[in-house]
């Protein structure tokens, strides 16, 4: 489909991050865009400041009956009224990952997959892209602190694309450059074994349009088995990938390092975000950069500016008495590695973390897990599982993560409760985490650590 070409468009859930990308994509080109979402949120008002009128009612009524094109996501529940109206209708219904397929055709593609980091770095390479004058439109699964924003145009034909593992949607995608980060086991509920996770993301490289590359991170299982025509691996600091970084050092909550390719050498590199793991995504990042043919000066220069993604161990507070970092992760692997980066950033501080396990059945299939990387704090809060698209399922709570840890020093709390401890409580290292709705409660609590 000539997506370009589309004059009216109603998306059903429109809210959602990747949905609001694309909603404004096809503003953006022209077309008389609408669409619905169950809840009020700062996308839905932006949405609506860009000239895209959102219903929050799931009424007919109020729906678009000239719409040439209906998209919806698969976090819309079956029994949505205004999802089968257009079924039953005969109007042409597409999921989110069907628009996307037919950006990537029309485009010169990069996409980027995995179970970590994909937000981050797709962002990166989106932001470095646009700053150093390459340019690209960009689909992304968080909002750039940069540009306030999750989307970006341009006249060059080129997309930035975050390919979403859940539901399968990413294997619709038909990339010149696929990214993939990691296959750790997630999304159970729709794969059930790692096996089968790790089986998509294979599948995922045999997308790759003739002549386009795999960049890769060094060392993953089954990596023989992914199908490049040319495949560039990197790695945090492993001289044996493609692409490293060496000379690392620690830079007020930062870093500054050098970037090693084969023939290739970007020497202080400086990113003023915390997080090692996200030294080793800017390594990715950059990768691209140079498989486009970027300068490498140019990229350091535009580097040294980016701040980051929204709830990417993303700074609130930070000063001589508290620091206060509040992150997506929602995954036992990010965890892990959000608590290492802020122990390693800030040792002589008490690292505690606040927790919202998202999902049931992730909660249920990675409680051990859960359980062994919060460990890795000094003392954790776990609040209730918040259980987005999900019923409860009988037995599993945060509890079921409390009772397998070893750190005794672990609360189930209220998200009330959580406001009372954080102004109590003598904190120097704090840790917001989750995908659900833990966010609601960072301005209050940045506004409590920032009076005490």
């Amino acid at each position: 489909m000539d997506v370009r070409g589309v004059e009216r468009v109603f998306f059903i859930g429109v809210g959602g991050i990747g949905m609001s990308a694309l909603a404004r994509f096809f503003r953006a080109n022209g077309a008389i865009v609408s669409g619905y979402d169950k809840t009020e949120t700062a996308l839905t008002r932006r949405l609506i400041k860009d000239g895209i009128s959102v219903q929050y009612t799931d009424d007919v009524a109020l729906c678009d009956k000239d719409a040439a094109l209906v998209v919806y996501t698969p976090a819309i529940p079956s029994d949505c009224v205004v999802l089968q109206w257009y079924r039953d209708n005969g109007y042409k219904v597409f999921k989110r990952s069907d628009v996307l397929m037919w950006i990537t055709e029309s485009m010169f593609a990069i996409t980027v997959a995995g179970t970590h980091g994909k937000t981050t770095i797709s962002t990166t390479i989106a932001y470095l892209l646009r700053k150093t004058g390459y340019g690209c439109n960009a689909f992304l699964g968080g909002i750039s602190v940069n540009y306030d924003s999750n989307y970006w145009s341009s006249e060059n034909n080129t997309a930035v694309i975050e390919a979403d593992e859940y539901d399968r949607s990413f294997l619709k995608l038909f990339p010149d450059i696929a990214l993939l980060t990691s296959t750790d086991a997630d999304h159970l509920d729709i794969y059930g074994t790692h096996a089968e996770v790790e089986a998509a993301f294979i599948k995922y490289t045999k997308n790759i349009k003739a002549g386009g590359a795999l960049l890769a991170k060094h060392g993953l299982h089954r990596l023989a088995e992914m199908d490049g025509q040319r495949t560039v691996t990197y790695s945090l600091q492993n001289d044996a990938a493609d692409i490293f970084a060496e000379n690392i050092m620690q830079d007020n909550g930062g870093y500054v390092f050098d970037v090693i390719g084969r023939d290739w050498k970007i020497e202080n590199v400086k990113l003023y975000i915390g997080g090692m793991h996200n030294v080793e995504n800017t390594v990715a990042a950059i990768a691209v950069t140079q498989m486009l043919g970027v300068s490498g000066d140019a990229v350091r220069d535009a580097l040294a500016e980016f701040r980051g993604v929204r709830r990417r161990f993303e700074y609130h507070v930070k000063t001589d008495k508290v620091v206060y970092i509040d992150d997506y992760a929602h995954h036992p692997e990010e965890l892990a590695s959000l608590i290492k980066s802020a122990k390693l950033l800030f040792p002589k501080r008490k690292c505690v973390i606040a927790f919202q396990p998202h999902l049931f059945s992730r909660t249920r299939d990675l409680a051990t897990e859960f359980a062994r990387s919060l460990d890795l704090a000094d003392e954790v809060i776990l609040l209730d599982i918040y259980p987005a698209r999900e019923k409860p399922i009988e037995g599993v709570s945060a509890k079921s993560i409390s009772e397998k840890m070893a750190n005794p020093a672990v609360t189930i709390l209220s998200k009330d409760g959580l406001i009372e401890y954080v102004k109590i409580a003598p904190v120097s290292l704090f840790i917001t985490a989750g995908a659900g709705d833990i966010d609601k409660l960072v301005e209050p609590i940045k506004e409590i650590l920032e009076k005490k």
